[in-house]
């Protein structure tokens, strides 16, 4: 936070000039589409259905026993 009051000012300026370009569209509309894609991808989804051990990256390589 090492940036003056109106530095501050003009990043908030910037980002308001470049919402204020985005297209609108009603939530009414948006979720329902939204909705049906999140529906439609959910069979592909890892946090859904898991991650197949031979391919999980996270898998634990190996242990280490102390005898």
């Amino acid at each position: 936070q090492d940036m003056t009051e109106k530095e501050l000012l003009k990043m908030e300026l910037d980002q308001l000039k470049k919402e204020v370009k985005n297209e609108r569209q009603m939530v009414s509309k948006t979720g329902k589409e939204l909705k049906e894609y999140i529906e439609s991808m959910a069979g592909e989804d890892p946090l859904l259905k898991g991650v197949p051990e031979d391919k999980n990256p996270f898998k634990e390589k190996g242990g280490c026993t102390i005898s």
